[in-house]
Order: C-alpha cells, then structure tokens, then sequence
C-alpha cells in the first residue's frame, strides 16, 4: 500500500446523524488525529439526540476520543428516522457549520448509505464543504449496505481497543442492539486491515481528492534512494 500524507491538520468537521455515529464510523481515526496533532480543533455536529442522554453520551465519547484537542459539539434535536423531512434545517447547520470554522478535512456518512439519515448527511456534505477533503465513513448496522471502502486508515490492536472501549463505555443505551457489540465492530475493522495489509482498519469512501505530488518525497534521502 502506498500512504498518502496530508498537510497539517489545524481543524477537522466531524458529522453524524445520530449520537454513536461518529465513534462507530471513524472513532479511531479521529483519535489518532488528535493524538497526533495536540492543538487540533474538532468541529462536531450531530443532527439527532439533542436534550436527551444521547446528546450526554455523545459528548462523553468525543472527549474520551479526541483527548488533547479542542472539541466543540453541537447535537441538534431533529427526529430519529426523519432527517429527511427536516433536509432545510439539516443543510442550514452543516452550512453553519462551515461558515462557523476554517477545517482542513471533513468526516461524514458516506452518500451510499441505506439509513435514509445517514444518506441525507453523506449528500448534503459534499455540496457545502466544496473545497474540503470529504471522507466518507461507514456505520455498521442491520442493513446490508457495506460500501466499497476506497481509503483506509490502518489501525493496530491497541488502536482497535481503544475504540471499543469508548463504544462500550460511553453508550450503555445502545447496549441491546445485537450488532453493538465487540465482535461486529472488532470483525468489520479486521476486514478492512486485510484489504490494506494492517492488522485493522478503518474504511472510507471519497468521490474526489486533489494531489500535490510538487513536495519532496518522503522517504528518501539526499541521493534520492529509497530508504
């Protein structure tokens, strides 16, 4: 696999339609984002839960998450299920969203989605953050929706736990859910590391990504050998 290294990251929009979307979908990413870059700024936005013990959740997790970095969270109350019937008031905030920050990548539900929620926020996202990096994440559920995952972030064991520690822990509401639990997460990111050669991974879906291959490679030294 050849890695691709992108710039500094000073500020990253995560979106998601539910409370436990963003962990499931990209918990690990995001954590490793933050570990890596100390100041960085978290833009959240969650359009359901709001004034309910999921929004509590919500926040419990992306603090746990996103550690050192500034994480500021908005969980707004649109009905579960509904979203879309709501679509002026979930373009308005993801609009608000971008007009309220200066990031540098963007996470959100991938457009395949079949939760019409998640749908909903994978194509409005793209057609705001017009000139972002747009990452499209994948939430395992019932539905038999897995995308074909096109960018990978590799993950180790140590990351993998660390991320269902925080599922585990942080939304004990969502505990009755046959497809929340260890197993399915831990077996859907072992997937995705076999198809990117590490030992887990989290998969991505992204329409369109600009190059700038006009830096200095990495890897290589004065003589240009590879290293």
């Amino acid at each position: 696999m050849n890695p691709l290294h992108p710039g500094l990251l000073q500020e990253v929009a995560v979106l998601g339609a539910h409370c436990d979307d963003i962990a499931i979908g990209c918990g690990a990413t995001l954590q490793l984002i933050c570990r890596a870059r100390p100041g960085l700024t978290v833009r959240a936005l969650v359009l359901t839960g709001g004034s309910s013990v999921r929004a509590d959740e919500e926040h419990a997790a992306l603090s746990a998450l996103c550690g050192p970095a500034s994480v500021h969270l908005t969980v707004l109350d649109l009905p579960d299920g509904r979203v879309p019937e709501h679509f002026a008031e979930a373009k308005d905030a993801v609009a608000g969203l971008r007009d309220d920050s200066d990031v540098d990548l963007v996470l959100a539900p991938h457009a395949g989605d079949a939760h019409q929620d998640h749908r909903l926020l994978g194509e409005i996202t793209p057609t705001i953050f017009r000139d972002h990096p747009v990452l499209g994440y994948e939430v395992l559920k019932w539905e038999s929706d897995l995308p074909r995952t096109t960018l990978y972030q590799p993950l180790s064991a140590a990351d993998i736990d660390d991320k269902l520690q925080v599922l585990r822990t942080c939304y004990p509401s969502q505990a009755g859910h046959d497809w929340f639990d260890d197993e399915a997460f831990r077996g859907l990111a072992r997937l995705r590391g076999v198809q990117c050669r590490a030992p887990y991974a989290e998969g991505f879906v992204t329409d369109k990504l600009t190059l700038d291959l006009s830096s200095p490679s990495r890897g290589r030294d004065q003589e240009g050998e590879s290293r």
